[in-house]
């Protein structure tokens, strides 16, 4: 096996060396090697995708679709995204000029951020949030700004955000927002969002919405902040939750024009286009497979049901999730450990793995998250052992 040259061993990129590895990942690899052990850690639905979906990625490998498709997408499947995000947003894009397809909603993210930011820039990040955002910003030279919301219902309030902005100036050149949110589930209402849209109007700064979770919401409707500030929102989302696709990798994100024309370079720099039979897979699933999400979401519905009332059983405090597979529960005060410390000995002792919620920045310190995008029978052994537990920890 060769040995880097010991002269080349400093001779990278700073902002990469300075960044950990996924929280996520690295506690759900820590725990996986536990025999017997019933793991709530990943976002992986365990459904399968669509058999429509599927033989539409079969017929395009028989149809030798294997060339390279245009950098931005095949057409018909930008026109698809752009009829479903009239639909669903009520904001028109422009397929040609204003849509680009992605490997995951994940390069999505990554192209939107890296093609904003310059080194000095400042990005609010409302937390906790998914921790993908914070390496990115960070290798792209940018400074994270993090706004705790845990004690305002995991919401960013309109309060804090122009305190944050009155803080920085005017070197805040976006903020990012989650919703149904990862790791807690919470949706943002209209009025919610019309309430940062009366304050980010003022500032020149985009807004990145990652609404990856926005066919996976329980007794509320899914509103797009797009609609509010098309010349400044990001539009992000994918297939991968609505359809159970996570490993076809086909995300885009929507913008104005302008925006998209640069966005679009990063993302042919990083990974030329995306693969053929995710696209034909995508574009079956926005034509023909629009209500495939409805049995999904009924059944994560139920299992969400299912979690709050064993975790209220078990006196652990929830913010009950309006969306997405995710449960972000409290841990009881009666006991003083971190999530690491929790967690591990959670999934030492009861066989269970959830994720420590400081995984997901300032507000999650007190947390774990666990997800129901599992089967019904590895919720309830789960549930059973985390009540058996605590049973025992609190005697």
């Amino acid at each position: 096996m060769p040995e880097l040259d010991k002269g080349l061993s400093e001779v990278v990129n700073k902002h990469i060396k300075a960044v950990g590895p996924s929280g996520i990942r690295e506690f759900d690899q820590k725990i996986s090697s536990i025999p017997g052990i019933v793991k709530l850690t990943l976002g992986e639905p365990d459904f399968n995708v669509p058999e429509h979906v599927k033989q539409a990625a079969i017929k395009s490998i028989e149809d030798n679709k294997s060339h390279y498709s245009a950098q931005k997408g095949i057409i018909e499947l930008r026109r698809a995204i752009s009829r479903y995000l009239s639909n669903r947003t009520g904001v028109d894009y422009d397929p040609e000029t204003e849509i680009v397809v992605t490997v995951g909603a994940t390069e999505a993210i990554f192209s939107a951020l890296t093609s904003m930011l310059n080194p000095g820039d400042k990005v609010i990040v409302p937390t906790p949030a998914f921790a993908l955002y914070f390496p990115i910003i960070q290798v792209a030279g940018a400074e994270l700004i993090t706004i705790d919301t845990s004690d305002d219902g995991f919401v960013l309030t309109p309060e804090k955000l122009q305190k944050a902005l009155d803080e920085n100036g005017g070197r805040v050149k976006a903020i990012v927002l989650n919703y149904p949110s990862n790791p807690t589930g919470v949706e943002y209402s209209q009025e919610q969002l019309q309430a940062l849209a009366d304050i980010i109007s003022k500032h020149h700064m985009f807004v990145l919405a990652d609404e990856i979770y926005n066919e996976l919401t329980y007794g509320v409707k899914h509103y797009s902040i797009a609609k509010l500030l098309p010349g400044q929102t990001i539009v992000v989302n994918g297939l991968s939750k609505s359809h159970a696709m996570t490993g076809y990798r086909i995300g885009y994100f929507a913008a104005p024009k302008d925006f998209v024309t640069n966005a679009a370079k990063m993302h042919g720099f990083a990974v030329t286009c995306p693969s053929n039979p995710a696209q034909y897979a995508a574009l079956e699933a926005l034509t023909n497979g629009l209500e495939d999400a409805v049995p999904m979401r009924e059944q994560y519905n139920k299992r969400r049901d299912y979690i709050a009332k064993r975790l209220e059983e078990m006196g652990m405090e929830i913010a009950l999730p309006q969306g997405a597979f995710y449960i972000f529960a409290k841990i009881p005060d009666t006991i003083n450990e971190t999530p690491v410390e929790f967690a591990t000995d959670l999934a030492e002792k009861a066989k269970v793995g959830v994720v420590p919620g400081s995984a997901f920045g300032p507000g999650g310190e007190r947390y774990i998250r666990m997800s129901y995008a599992a089967s019904d029978e590895d919720i309830k052994l789960a549930m059973d052992r985390m009540s058996a537990y605590l049973l025992d920890r609190v005697k």
